[in-house]
């Protein structure tokens, strides 16, 4: 889900956090941001790091992902996707399958509800671990 608002200034630490953000498919936490960043700007906080995150959400420059009350992942491709958790590497993984737009008209039939957008992800154990596991 994109939100636009009002543009704000780009600023040297929101250029740097976006363009970390932009070299990783990786789906970093703010943390592991904070860490890339700190080695261009080492006098960065980790508020500062979470305050412009925040405004390239609200931009749409960037989708944050929650995983429960206080896990969040962050991601630069802002095109509606999907994504595959690895439950062994814990790797999030874009995945190149189209929408299924049918289950948002599905679920408000049958709910009444007023569908804005849908979020799946799907779990299991990547290529890599598969690989990894019957080589062991």
């Amino acid at each position: 889900m994109k939100m636009k608002n009002k543009r704000t200034r780009l600023t040297r630490q929101r250029k740097i956090i976006l363009e970390t953000l932009q070299q990783t498919r990786s789906h970093p936490t703010a943390d592991w941001i904070y860490q890339k960043v700190r080695e261009q700007l080492p006098h960065i906080s980790l508020g500062t790091v979470y305050r412009n995150l925040n405004v390239l959400k609200k931009e749409g420059k960037i989708l944050e992902l929650k995983y429960g009350k206080d896990v969040s992942r962050f991601d630069a491709l802002t095109t509606d996707h999907y994504h595959f958790t690895c439950e062994k590497c814990h790797r999030i993984y874009d995945l190149d399958v189209a929408l299924n737009k049918d289950l948002e008209q599905m679920v408000a039939q049958k709910t009444g509800f007023s569908i804005t957008y849908h979020r799946a992800e799907f779990y299991g154990i990547c290529s890599d671990c598969q690989k990894s596991d019957a080589s062991n």
